[in-house]
């Protein structure tokens, strides 16, 4: 086999005495592009959805000329660089050549705009931005921070509207490995790798520091026990979440490859990880629900994939895997931190994320951050055995920081309940949660009893004020395509599947639910709206529900 060292900065010898910190070829970008590249140079690495491949040795060779250009261009190592791409080859060449050179990758959503955009460029203190032509309009209306260049992909003869930063075209980053300057140092597992901005659905955006060693202890080797060197992961999932640029490090580690889409489609799914030889895909517990209530379809089994790990898991998991022929896992993970509740195949408990995974502490705690019982309610708290394992931070925020990181522990932000075997279960974001006439309820767990209706295709359960005390249930649903909803039919469905408190007393018929750019339901804004004049009222309807009485 060839053996590659960059020429510009020779791997340094181990110098870390610490048996927890992996060498820096086992975690670092640069490193596993390096080591892989002279190890099994042939081998794919990564599969487009026109069927292009790139082995790891084309993957370095492209890496390299980008970084490069972007060296050309100032990029220096710790340098922030902004990428506001769709998914595709472009993004994942920003993504590792920018860690190539030791700088830190900063996506953006692709649906930023105005107050929102603005805050991100400020945050993140980009000087250099990577955009693709049709978003570069935008930065015209807001603030922009730190930033100086725009580097544009497309076709250098596209029309940009005119915009004072220095222009660019990625087309054009390129040179040859002996033009690559030398790093000022070593990259060392602990630095930052990227910044990943939260869903601001409780406020203004943060960006996630995350190290190396966070996003190969997220879901590296150790982690993810079942994902080996021979699979093919799907990525549907957009570059700038975690879920979508986690896929490509997680299988570089392993020496794997990684199938990069641009986005979900519930009708050609299984024709993309059938023609892209994938074995491995994530979906959303949403994106399951979509494939399972197509009609089923004798290719259903034509393909290579032999598990998905499905989050949250669904109640029709067992069905999915019959109809499909894949084994099921489950996870519980968010960005700032990796992945502490893993499943095994096909878990049997209705509702579970899984058991806390070697290497990890997990607490669940009242208020003031004192544990409750077994099956009882608790914030989620989660710290690990290896050092920079989790988030560094939020990025120019300390005063987040300090308040996630309380008493030494992660505060998640999500209410769970633990049962006697270890296994945890998922109740609702601790803002989220509604009480009814004495009784908390989750909801998640009324969503997930609503969208059982074959006639739902997702639903949001908030609570509104009561003329009694206290809340009240409401839930906003929106059809399946070619469907329509009846709420009296709903409500009468929902009756016969959840106890009594928990029953919806308002219904809202929406086209489509308000999402955030990461595509989360907006429900401060459906809080907002409160019950509006079009909103159903089961007791006003006449369908009262009398609480359920034990008889001996």
């Amino acid at each position: 086999m060839s053996q590659i060292n960059s020429t510009s900065q020779p791997l340094k010898p181990r110098d870390f005495a610490d048996p927890r910190i992996p060498d820096r070829d086992v975690c670092v970008l640069r490193y596993l592009l390096d080591r892989w590249a002279g190890a099994q140079p042939d081998k794919t690495h990564l599969v487009f959805e026109d069927g292009e491949c790139w082995s790891f040795a084309e993957t370095r060779r492209r890496t390299i000329a980008k970084a490069v250009g972007l060296q050309k261009l100032g990029v220096r190592q710790g340098d922030h660089v902004a990428v506001w791409l769709p998914n595709g080859r472009d993004a994942i060449l920003a993504f590792y050549a920018i860690n190539y050179l030791g700088a830190v990758f900063v996506p953006f959503n692709t649906a930023y705009r105005g107050n929102l955009l603005a805050h991100v460029l400020t945050n993140s203190g980009a000087r250099l931005i990577i955009a693709h032509p049709d978003l570069v309009g935008r930065l015209h209306e807001v603030e922009r921070g730190e930033l100086e260049t725009l580097v544009v992909t497309g076709a250098q003869g596209a029309g940009l509207p005119d915009i004072d930063l220095a222009v660019a075209h990625f087309g054009d980053l390129d040179g040859d490995e002996s033009d690559l300057a030398p790093l000022e140092r070593p990259i060392d597992p602990w630095d930052i790798q990227s910044i990943i901005y939260t869903s601001g659905t409780t406020g203004p955006s943060k960006g996630v520091l995350s190290s190396y060693l966070h996003m190969y202890s997220n879901a590296g080797p150790e982690t993810w026990t079942m994902v080996g060197a021979d699979d093919r992961y799907l990525c549907v999932a957009p570059i700038f979440h975690i879920g979508g640029m986690g896929p490509p490090f997680v299988m570089l580690a392993r020496g794997a490859s990684v199938a990069v889409v641009e986005q979900f489609t519930t009708d050609r799914f299984w024709e993309i990880a059938r023609t892209t030889g994938c074995t491995v895909v994530f979906l959303l517990g949403v994106m399951a629900t979509f494939l399972m209530k197509r009609p089923p379809l004798p290719e259903d089994r034509d393909h290579k994939v032999r598990l998905a790990f499905m989050v949250p898991l669904t109640d029709d998991a067992p069905a999915f895997t019959a109809r499909f022929g894949i084994d099921v896992y489950t996870i519980f993970n968010m960005t700032e931190i990796s992945s502490p509740i893993v499943s095994e195949a096909n878990p049997t408990k209705r509702g579970t994320c899984g058991r806390v995974r070697p290497g990890v502490e997990v607490r669940l705690v009242d208020e003031r951050d004192c544990e409750v019982p077994v099956g009882a309610i608790g914030e989620m708290l989660v710290r690990t055995d290896r050092p920079w394992a989790m988030n560094s931070g939020y990025n120019r925020n300390p005063e987040a920081t300090a308040k996630a990181w309380a008493n030494g522990w992660f505060h998640t932000g999500d209410a769970f309940r633990r049962d006697a075997d270890g296994y945890y279960y998922f109740v609702d974001r601790v803002k989220d949660a509604i009480r009814r006439r004495g009784e908390n309820i989750s909801s998640f767990e009324v969503e997930v009893e609503v969208c059982a209706h074959p006639h739902v295709r997702e639903a949001a359960a908030i609570a509104v004020p009561s003329e009694y005390s206290e809340d009240e249930v409401m839930v906003i649903v929106a059809p399946v395509p070619g469907a329509t909803i009846d709420p009296a039919e709903l409500a009468t469905f929902l009756i016969k599947r959840m106890p009594y408190f928990m029953v919806p007393r308002y219904i809202r018929l929406m086209d489509e639910l308000p999402k955030t750019p990461s595509a989360k339901i907006m429900k401060a804004e459906l809080r907002r709206d409160g019950v509006t004049a079009d909103t159903w009222d089961r007791e006003s309807a006449g369908m009262r529900i009398r609480r359920e009485t034990l008889t001996s």
